[in-house]
């Protein structure tokens, strides 16, 4: 008896331990990662248009990013991670300021973050290390397009470096359509490309490092288009191997007109018809595999000069991609669209303080990267950040956490939950998809009363105001109007055909 009764009181005290670690995970974490005498660096990764498409997350089975993947074995990997905007300059604007695009306004490529009342009062994240004593650098895109303005106002900006590359004076593969939508080899050498260059800055920053805690953000261009790399990254994969993705003919053909239309009408990306008719599918996934294994790459050069430094034991690295791709999947190419496909991004956390080998399928967005950031080192919240820290999940990542949400335009919303993906639409249709059973997303279920429950309880997750759309002239604007002048004259239509005798 004395024996149970010793056996109880032990479990017991491991439980309270174990509850009060969760419940306080930055003071846990920072304790931790600042063992020794100086608070933690950061090596802050950003890579452009990455989708799921790495060996670590198994979105297409010939990726090959090792060094990515071996980065995930030696941190934490959220396989649930997902943009809140899937688009360049609101996703970015989104996780520097840990806001939420319907809180700002800004769900297009324009305008910046000091356009909008609301993230203009807030500290981005690069500031905020700046604030707290971190010698902050960068290079590449990190921010859209104000990457320069605003480290040149911090400790410095080492350039975009030619930013999306050399390009042939006649495209490759689609000779009409957008200037950066190609695809092939190209230029001949890596050392061309601005990546590689990149990458260069950034291990020559951690080798002559020598003042601490640093913040140094590194962003890469690849796999954006235009999906040009040098014939060397072509070469492992072969094109008569290539694997296209899963599709199915009819995968859109449960969705409202409203839905297709948001992401068709207006779009500067190729259709999957002229792919298709062109027979440019297997070209256009070869380059894009191949540029995804360029910035890999790259990614290995950062990663192996920060262990050769002395640095290595007290640096936290955080590496994410802006958001996620289409590659055909529900008839379509690029971005733009509240799909897994669109939202879906690599997330890993590594370091001090960050378990190895730990994978986490709690839901988690960009948003919650700078909370997280900001426990990991210690630093005290920011009560305006509309992010949940991550923390939990890195000690616990069974720890359960709310949905993750996507937005493209007022009124249109993507919740992420553990197992489902509900989408409202601006004009009340819905889709749902249980990713238990249908990874693709090829079965909508919201006309299933069976699911209700499912879907009310997801409703919950909308936010319940939209900001007004700041900014004009680009292609997500172009895209949000083009569907709502459709549904218009639906409507019409149908008004007109309900009166008429």
């Amino acid at each position: 008896m004395k024996a149970i009764f010793n056996f109880c009181a032990i479990w017991q005290f491991l439980i309270v331990a174990y509850s009060l670690l969760i419940s306080y995970p930055a003071r846990g974490l920072a304790q931790e990662s600042q063992s020794g005498s100086q608070r933690p660096n950061v090596l802050f990764i950003a890579i452009d248009d990455l989708n799921d498409w790495v060996g670590c997350l198994s979105g297409h089975p010939q990726a090959k990013t090792p060094h990515i993947d071996r980065l995930a074995k030696q941190g934490t990997l959220f396989t649930n991670a997902h943009c809140q905007a899937p688009v360049c300059q609101p996703s970015r604007a989104c996780l520097m300021t840990s806001t939420y695009p319907s809180s700002s306004g800004l769900y297009f490529l324009n305008p910046g973050i000091d356009a909008s009342p609301v993230t203009k009062k807030k500290i981005n994240l690069p500031a905020r290390f700046a604030q707290e004593g971190y010698r902050v650098l960068g290079a590449g895109k990190l921010f859209h397009v104000q990457s320069g303005l605003i480290f040149n106002q911090l400790d410095g900006y080492g350039g975009g470096f030619g930013y999306f590359g050399p390009q042939p004076e006649e495209k490759i593969s689609q000779p009409h359509g957008h200037p950066l939508w190609d695809w092939g080899a190209y230029p001949e050498k890596t050392e061309e490309m601005p990546d590689a260059q990149i990458a260069e800055w950034a291990v020559a920053q951690l080798e002559t490092m020598k003042s601490e805690p640093f913040f140094l953000a590194v962003g890469f261009h690849r796999p954006h288009v235009p999906m040009l790399v040098p014939p060397h990254w072509f070469s492992q994969h072969p094109i008569d191997a290539i694997q296209t993705p899963h599709t199915t003919p009819d995968d859109v053909q449960d969705l409202s007109p409203y839905a297709r239309d948001l992401t068709s009408l207006r779009h500067v990306a190729p259709l999957h018809d002229w792919i298709i008719k062109n027979k440019q599918y297997k070209h256009a996934v070869q380059s894009y595999l191949a540029s995804s294994t360029f910035v890999d790459s790259c990614v290995g050069r950062v990663l192996a000069a920060l262990e050769r430094s002395r640095h290595a034991d007290n640096t936290i690295v955080v590496l994410f991609s802006d958001h996620g791709f289409h590659l055909g999947e529900k008839d379509r190419w690029a971005k733009r669209s509240l799909w897994e496909d669109g939202t879906r991004v690599p997330l890993i956390f590594s370091g001090p303080g960050v378990p190895e080998g730990s994978v986490c399928r709690e839901p988690a967005g960009l948003i919650d990267i700078y909370p997280t950031l900001l426990n990991l080192c210690g630093m005290n919240e920011d009560p305006s950040h509309e992010g949940i820290s991550l923390a939990n999940q890195i000690i616990n990542p069974i720890a359960p956490r709310p949905p993750a949400r996507t937005t493209f335009g007022p009124g249109n919303h993507a919740i992420r939950s553990r197992d489902w993906r509900y989408i409202r639409y601006r004009d009340g249709s819905e889709e749902l998809y249980n990713h238990t059973t249908d990874p693709h997303e090829w079965t909508n279920l919201a006309a299933d009363p069976r699911w209700k429950n499912i879907i009310s309880e997801h409703r919950k997750h909308l936010p319940d105001n939209d900001y007004e759309i700041l900014g004009k002239g680009s292609t997500g604007h172009h895209a949000f109007a083009a569907a709502a002048a459709a549904q218009q004259e639906r409507v019409a239509t149908q008004k007109r055909s309900d009166t008429t005798p």
